[in-house]
């Protein structure tokens, strides 16, 4: 569920649960509903924020010295990288 599909839900919830008073069925009560959509996007979209939030990220450093065999110069290669999730 994305950010937008969880403020619909919120914002029909909204609408069912305090705008609407008409019995539509004597089983089912339009203003739970409207909670319960209110409740679900909620929760939608607390978890769209979270999984849509920077991650941390490791940065990760190598360095490999190599001695050269025809002239005996030491060659140091450093190689920096960064890894995220």
């Amino acid at each position: 569920m994305r950010i937008g599909s969880s403020i619909f839900l919120i914002a029909l919830g909204a609408i069912l649960a305090f705008a609407i008073q008409a019995d539509v069925i004597s089983i089912v009560d339009i203003n739970l509903v409207g909670y319960i959509l209110m409740a679900v996007g909620l929760i939608g979209l607390i978890a769209s924020l979270v999984l849509a939030a920077p991650r941390r990220q490791n940065r990760i450093s190598e360095s490999r010295s190599v001695v050269d065999p025809n002239t005996g110069e030491t060659i140091t290669r450093n190689e920096t990288r960064d890894s995220g999730l």
